[in-house]
């Protein structure tokens, strides 16, 4: 039966309101919100000491639940979008890692064969995060496997996972990068710079050519410097492109996070988690991909000698309350890093995002903490805190 939702604040698209009721009908979608003064008649649902948020949007997340995405097993992959809920997270995009081709392309069928099915967080899409990388950024990307970007190789990979492939993120001083970027970049399929040690004029070129986001901003990139800006440099400058951000406090200081969302103003800062399967599990062995890791005091790290941050533990509902709690952003802008740019930077909003009337009603229930209480997935309440 249709119901309302009476909370203390509305992140809606444009505005937050103070108050109010939120219709969610019968079928599981938004209806029309109605000021606190305008109480409309039937169920009402109480928070009104709490927050309703749009369901967060994770879009780099490899791994949960001791699970990864590149086990290419359904049944763990569903585990993972069931494990999500408890992040807040209510659309995400599995998110591979540099490999061979096949074995990506079975991976690609996997997904794009069965995504449907999911039972917990929505698949929205796939992000290949390589395998057209360099290997000085390698971090905790398999170097073996890094080659040229080919449009031919990407189209096969598309093709196996029916169009599911929203975004890839390559290095832009690999040759061809920018004849790729022209051909492959489009109103369903965004490309990303990262895991690269470009020059600013490379990375200016490929976003030029169609590129419209930089992957987890300042890990993995050649840094800012006052004469040669490098990747840290295009990603703060250029205009129109989304900067993903890792805030756990260990991939970025809080204070570097304050600078690019400052920069960048929040409306095109997506705050990702690059989970790995120990996000939810206990410290220990892990590995990610074939590269053997240890997870322990809140990091993911390689075991060999380099002992390069692989992934993260982080948690989306997470990154928005330590960006609150940082004091670099607003309750409203952590919202919005975390629903409305993760989705619109890999051309999915038309599926997830914000509240929106006629959308699925997937959305979080907030403590005025930040901290999650609820998450609810096409209007039924799904995961208490």
């Amino acid at each position: 039966m249709t119901y309302y939702m009476h909370a203390k604040k509305f992140f809606l698209p444009n505005t937050t309101e103070n108050g109010g009721y939120l219709e969610v009908t019968d079928d599981g979608k938004f209806g029309a919100f109605y000021p606190e003064d305008q109480k409309p008649e039937g169920k009402i649902v109480d928070y009104s000491d709490k927050f309703i948020a749009p369901g967060l949007v994770d879009t780099h997340i490899h791994g949960l639940c001791g699970h990864d995405v590149m086990d290419d097993d359904f049944d763990k992959l569903n585990e993972m979008s069931e494990g999500l809920l408890k992040a807040g997270v209510t659309s995400w995009l599995p998110t591979t890692l540099t490999a061979s081709h096949d074995q990506l392309k079975h991976i690609c069928a996997t997904i794009g064969d069965n995504y449907k099915k999911a039972t917990g967080a929505k698949i929205q899409g796939i992000h290949f995060e390589g395998p057209f990388y360099t290997e000085k950024h390698k971090g905790a990307q398999n170097p073996k496997y890094m080659r040229d970007p080919d449009a031919e190789e990407f189209a096969d990979w598309q093709e196996a996972a029916h169009g599911m492939i929203k975004k890839i993120s390559i290095a832009p001083e690999r040759k061809g990068s920018v004849e790729f970027t022209s051909a492959v970049a489009s109103d369903k399929v965004a490309v990303t710079l990262g895991h690269s040690d470009a020059t600013f004029e490379q990375a200016k070129s490929c976003v030029e050519a169609g590129a419209t986001g930089f992957t987890h901003t300042y890990n993995g990139m050649s840094g800012l410097n006052h004469r040669v800006p490098g990747m840290v440099g295009a990603a703060m400058s250029m205009h129109l492109v989304d900067d993903e951000l890792i805030c756990d406090g260990h991939h970025v200081q809080p204070y570097a996070a304050r600078i690019l969302i400052e920069k960048k103003t929040p409306e095109h800062v997506a705050l990702i988690t690059d989970c790995m399967r120990a996000g939810l599990m206990p410290d220990g062995d892990y590995v990610l991909g074939e590269l053997p890791v240890v997870v322990a005091d809140g990091t993911a790290r390689l075991k060999d000698e380099t002992h390069n941050l692989a992934g993260s533990i982080l948690l989306l509902k997470d990154a928005i309350k330590n960006v609150v709690d940082w004091n670099i952003a607003t309750d409203e802008q952590a919202v919005e890093m975390a629903s409305y740019v993760p989705a619109k930077s890999c051309k999915v909003l038309d599926k997830c995002g914000i509240i929106s009337e006629g959308r699925d009603a997937d959305f979080i229930v907030l403590n005025d903490n930040m901290s999650l209480s609820e998450t609810y997935l096409d209007g039924v309440s799904r995961y208490q805190a």
